[in-house]
């Protein structure tokens, strides 16, 4: 079977297409993504503007046309938290599917953060023993943590880079003291929960998905994506401390020239670098490992599943 996963997340729109074999991981055929942003096209009352509703739109149309070129059966449509949270949602939701006939399902972030860990759980597997499960994305931190394919418990805070840059770094380099004030929000919004996942102890393995993890992690010395999807990569914290400050003091310019960062995110890098230090001080981590598989793949997996593709 081809299947089409379109991923409207807070930074991009992303549609993946997969061959699905019985027995085997889904099989990536072909992928059509573009920078939205919506994450950053919201207006001060929340509501995504005009010029976001028109991307959306634009890329949902192209979507379909590369879904049916490249001959999907099905097509998965799902919305994360900057259409979620936006004070407009449904009028969006409602615009995308009249002028293109995409119906996006709105994923709620508790469904975000256990999709995307019964992914890490495929990838990693059961020698992995208990998990813990961290992504950074656009509008939205996503947490969960378990012994099993569901996970005990998860969790979404609206910690995103592309959320924390709109609010905080928009008129320049932030100073020493609303860094402080950042830095400390940040940490009080992720401790304030933080029993849900530590009540069951540490994890035997702490795994972290998404294109600002990955950045990080490529800045403090991982592998590029080049060397393949099976090089193990991670973060560790000490490293991603030292980064920081440098980070701070860099131009974006600057920071779009380091490895692993476009530039339609290196706006973002410092308010994802921050949350990625208060998860990993919070919940005691020396590293996070870097899986390849995240909500996409947890949407396909569990689409598969349904169908009996993968346990059978």
């Amino acid at each position: 079977m081809r299947l089409g996963v379109l991923d409207i997340g807070s930074n991009t729109g992303h549609l993946l297409v997969v061959d699905a074999h019985g027995g085997a991981a889904p099989l990536p055929a072909s992928s059509h993504k573009e920078p939205l942003r919506l994450a950053e096209h919201l207006d001060e009352g929340g509501a995504v503007t005009q010029e976001g509703i028109d991307a959306l739109t634009s890329f949902c149309a192209s979507a379909l046309e590369v879904a049916e070129d490249k001959g999907c059966e099905e097509m998965l449509a799902f919305a994360t938290s900057a259409v979620r949270d936006a004070t407009n949602s449904d009028a969006v939701l409602a615009h995308v599917h009249k002028e293109t006939g995409v119906d996006l399902e709105v994923l709620p972030g508790e469904d975000e953060a256990r999709l995307t860990f019964l992914a890490v759980r495929r990838w990693f597997g059961w020698s992995a023993g208990r998990l813990a499960v961290f992504d950074i994305g656009g509008g939205s931190l996503e947490i969960a943590g378990g012994k099993d394919e569901a996970p005990d418990v998860a969790w979404s805070l609206p910690l995103g880079a592309g959320r924390l840059a709109r609010n905080h770094f928009t008129e320049g380099p932030i100073d020493e003291a609303g860094l402080r004030d950042l830095r400390r929000k940040i940490r009080a919004d992720i401790a304030k929960d933080a029993g849900k996942l530590l009540r069951y102890g540490a994890p035997d393995r702490a795994a972290a998905t998404s294109k600002t993890f990955r950045s990080l992690a490529r800045i403090c010395g991982a592998a590029p994506s080049g060397d393949g999807s099976l090089v193990p990569r991670a973060l560790p914290a000490a490293e991603l401390s030292e980064w920081i400050p440098k980070l701070i003091g860099m131009s974006n310019d600057e920071l779009a020239l380091l490895p692993g960062v476009s530039s339609s995110r290196s706006h973002q890098i410092v308010a994802g670098a921050l949350v990625a230090e208060a998860v990993m001080d919070i919940f005691d981590l020396s590293k996070l490992e870097i899986c390849p598989w995240a909500l996409r793949e947890g949407v396909i997996l569990e689409r598969f599943d349904h169908l009996g593709f993968i346990n059978r």
